[in-house]
């Protein structure tokens, strides 16, 4: 099976391509169609997401709901830790810590970043995913760190 890197790299060269792969990782993950995920960078080192603010992901005081960003956050790591992680290994989020700094009255930009330099794989560790979000303005509203638990693929 072709790697989701290559997939976004043959995407992002087609007219609509950033689109296709957006909703091809929504349909492969269905909880994150609910906020409409637009893949803008992928990469082994970082990727950016962003999520419109619209009625489905507000509150009841009209800013973006936090579960809404936590599930953006989550998109975004989740797909960098697909292209990150080697093919040898598989991954899973274990944990989230989660810090509201500001309310988000506006689109929202999720940037996650590897680690530098990336990690020896071992058979079982975790690997921590730093995922900041970012109002229209550029303004932090949300950190993340994603625990992700790394194990090695049974062989066979």
């Amino acid at each position: 099976m072709t790697d989701l890197l290559t997939l976004w790299k043959r995407a992002e060269r087609l007219p609509g391509g950033r689109q296709i792969f957006s909703r091809a990782v929504a349909w492969r993950a269905p909880y994150f169609a609910t906020i409409r995920p637009r893949f803008e960078i992928v990469s082994r080192d970082r990727c950016v997401v962003h999520m419109a603010k619209r009625r489905a992901v507000q509150n009841h005081i009209g800013t973006v709901h936090a579960i809404a960003m936590c599930n953006l956050a989550e998109a975004a790591a989740g797909v960098l830790a697909e292209v990150s992680v080697p093919s040898t290994h598989r991954w899973i989020p274990k944990g989230m810590q989660v810090r509201y700094v500001a309310k988000a009255s506006t689109d929202i930009r999720a940037t996650a970043v590897a680690q530098s330099p990336a990690p020896v794989f071992h058979d079982e560790m975790d690997y921590p995913i730093v995922v900041d979000l970012e109002d229209s303005a550029g303004q932090t509203v949300v950190s993340v760190v994603i625990s992700m638990w790394v194990t090695a693929r049974p062989s066979g």
